[in-house]
Protein backbone atom coordinates (compact mmCIF):
# COMPACT_ATOMS: atom_id res chain seq x y z
CA UNK A 1 0.00 0.00 0.00
CA UNK A 2 1.29 3.43 -1.31
CA UNK A 3 1.92 6.19 1.84
CA UNK A 4 -1.33 8.37 0.40
CA UNK A 5 -3.14 4.92 0.52
CA UNK A 6 -2.36 4.77 3.85
CA UNK A 7 -3.23 8.03 5.12
CA UNK A 8 -6.44 7.98 3.03
CA UNK A 9 -7.60 4.85 4.84
CA UNK A 10 -6.52 5.18 8.12
CA UNK A 11 -6.18 9.20 8.32
CA UNK A 12 -9.48 9.15 10.29
CA UNK A 13 -8.36 6.47 12.82
CA UNK A 14 -7.46 8.98 15.46
CA UNK A 15 -10.34 11.57 16.28
CA UNK A 16 -9.37 14.71 13.38
CA UNK A 17 -5.77 13.57 13.42
CA UNK A 18 -4.91 12.37 9.99
CA UNK A 19 -1.22 13.42 11.01
CA UNK A 20 -0.97 9.69 12.96
CA UNK A 21 -1.81 8.68 10.10
CA UNK A 22 1.11 10.77 7.91
CA UNK A 23 3.45 9.68 10.34
CA UNK A 24 2.61 6.42 10.40
CA UNK A 25 2.76 5.70 6.54
CA UNK A 26 6.37 5.60 5.60
CA UNK A 27 6.72 3.44 9.04
CA UNK A 28 4.31 0.82 7.56
CA UNK A 29 4.27 -2.16 5.02
CA UNK A 30 1.12 -2.57 3.54
CA UNK A 31 0.26 -6.01 4.38
CA UNK A 32 0.93 -5.02 8.01
CA UNK A 33 -1.86 -6.43 10.36
CA UNK A 34 -4.02 -4.78 12.94
CA UNK A 35 -1.45 -4.83 15.67
CA UNK A 36 1.65 -3.51 13.44
CA UNK A 37 -0.48 -0.90 12.75
CA UNK A 38 -1.78 -0.19 15.55
CA UNK A 39 1.49 -0.37 17.39
CA UNK A 40 3.36 2.35 15.07
CA UNK A 41 0.30 4.54 15.12
CA UNK A 42 0.76 4.47 19.18
CA UNK A 43 4.04 5.32 19.18
CA UNK A 44 3.69 7.95 16.67
CA UNK A 45 1.58 9.55 18.98
CA UNK A 46 3.07 8.77 22.00
CA UNK A 47 6.03 10.37 20.44
CA UNK A 48 4.98 13.22 19.62
CA UNK A 49 5.25 16.68 21.29
CA UNK A 50 3.20 16.82 24.77
CA UNK A 51 0.95 19.98 23.04
CA UNK A 52 0.03 17.61 19.69
CA UNK A 53 -0.97 15.13 22.26
CA UNK A 54 -2.88 17.17 23.87
CA UNK A 55 -4.09 18.60 20.68
CA UNK A 56 -5.41 14.98 20.10
CA UNK A 57 -7.50 14.42 23.21
CA UNK A 58 -9.05 17.80 22.76
CA UNK A 59 -9.87 16.61 19.15
CA UNK A 60 -12.24 14.15 21.11
CA UNK A 61 -16.26 15.15 22.15
CA UNK A 62 -18.44 14.97 24.97
CA UNK A 63 -19.49 11.67 25.96
CA UNK A 64 -23.48 12.57 25.18
CA UNK A 65 -22.55 16.06 24.49
CA UNK A 66 -23.47 18.93 22.68
CA UNK A 67 -21.98 17.14 19.41
CA UNK A 68 -24.45 14.34 20.04
CA UNK A 69 -27.65 16.10 20.50
CA UNK A 70 -26.71 18.51 17.18
CA UNK A 71 -25.61 15.65 15.21
CA UNK A 72 -22.09 16.69 15.28
CA UNK A 73 -20.46 13.50 15.63
CA UNK A 74 -17.73 11.86 13.40
CA UNK A 75 -19.12 8.44 12.02
CA UNK A 76 -17.04 6.69 14.26
CA UNK A 77 -17.93 8.57 17.06
CA UNK A 78 -21.95 8.93 16.72
CA UNK A 79 -21.39 4.27 16.47
CA UNK A 80 -19.47 4.27 19.22
CA UNK A 81 -21.57 6.63 21.39
CA UNK A 82 -24.67 4.62 20.25
CA UNK A 83 -23.00 0.99 21.00
CA UNK A 84 -23.12 2.31 24.90
CA UNK A 85 -26.37 3.86 24.39
CA UNK A 86 -25.17 7.16 24.81
CA UNK A 87 -28.09 8.34 22.82
CA UNK A 88 -30.82 6.62 24.91
CA UNK A 89 -30.00 8.99 27.79
CA UNK A 90 -33.15 9.35 30.36
CA UNK A 91 -33.35 13.80 30.90
CA UNK A 92 -31.42 12.47 34.22
CA UNK A 93 -28.60 10.59 32.86
CA UNK A 94 -28.35 13.48 30.30
CA UNK A 95 -28.00 16.13 33.20
CA UNK A 96 -25.60 13.58 35.17
CA UNK A 97 -23.62 13.57 31.87
CA UNK A 98 -23.45 17.33 31.17
CA UNK A 99 -22.28 18.00 34.94
CA UNK A 100 -19.58 15.47 34.59
CA UNK A 101 -18.90 16.70 31.53
CA UNK A 102 -18.23 20.34 32.99
CA UNK A 103 -16.84 19.45 36.05
CA UNK A 104 -13.92 17.32 34.19
CA UNK A 105 -13.43 20.10 31.24
CA UNK A 106 -12.92 22.22 34.25
CA UNK A 107 -10.36 20.26 35.79
CA UNK A 108 -8.22 19.17 33.43
CA UNK A 109 -8.99 21.57 30.28
CA UNK A 110 -9.72 18.54 27.86
CA UNK A 111 -12.96 16.04 27.42
CA UNK A 112 -13.35 13.13 29.33
CA UNK A 113 -12.08 10.14 26.53
CA UNK A 114 -12.87 6.53 27.30
CA UNK A 115 -13.11 3.70 24.68
CA UNK A 116 -17.25 3.32 25.03
CA UNK A 117 -18.09 1.02 22.66
CA UNK A 118 -20.15 -1.79 24.11
CA UNK A 119 -19.65 0.23 27.90
CA UNK A 120 -22.86 0.57 29.91
CA UNK A 121 -23.96 3.92 30.36
CA UNK A 122 -23.53 2.94 34.30
CA UNK A 123 -19.83 1.76 33.65
CA UNK A 124 -18.96 4.64 31.51
CA UNK A 125 -20.76 7.07 34.60
CA UNK A 126 -18.78 5.26 37.51
CA UNK A 127 -15.39 5.55 35.29
CA UNK A 128 -16.22 9.02 34.89
CA UNK A 129 -16.64 9.86 38.39
CA UNK A 130 -13.65 7.69 39.51
CA UNK A 131 -11.10 9.38 37.32
CA UNK A 132 -12.11 13.07 37.93
CA UNK A 133 -10.44 11.84 41.35
CA UNK A 134 -6.78 11.68 39.03
CA UNK A 135 -4.55 14.17 39.27
CA UNK A 136 -3.50 15.97 35.86
CA UNK A 137 -1.24 13.64 34.70
CA UNK A 138 -2.49 10.45 35.47
CA UNK A 139 -5.45 11.55 33.79
CA UNK A 140 -3.53 13.05 30.87
CA UNK A 141 -1.47 9.45 30.19
CA UNK A 142 -5.29 7.71 31.34
CA UNK A 143 -6.53 9.74 28.13
CA UNK A 144 -4.12 8.71 25.78
CA UNK A 145 -4.61 5.29 26.53
CA UNK A 146 -8.03 5.24 25.77
CA UNK A 147 -7.43 6.97 22.67
CA UNK A 148 -4.93 4.15 21.77
CA UNK A 149 -7.84 1.44 23.05
CA UNK A 150 -10.53 3.69 20.54
CA UNK A 151 -8.29 3.31 17.38
CA UNK A 152 -7.55 -0.41 18.00
CA UNK A 153 -10.86 -0.45 18.00
CA UNK A 154 -11.94 1.33 14.82
CA UNK A 155 -8.75 -0.46 13.62
CA UNK A 156 -10.53 -3.63 13.68
CA UNK A 157 -13.63 -2.58 12.72
CA UNK A 158 -12.12 -0.75 9.28
CA UNK A 159 -11.13 -4.15 8.91
CA UNK A 160 -7.70 -3.45 8.84
CA UNK A 161 -5.79 -6.53 7.71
Amino acid sequence: MKENEFIARFGRIYEHSPWVAEKAAPLVDGSADVDVIARVMEDCVDNASRERRLALIRAHPDLAGQAAVAGELTVDSETEQSSAGLDQCSPEEYVRFQALNEAYRGKFGFPFVMAVRNKSRTEILAAFESRLENDYDAEFETALLEIHKIARLRLVALGAN
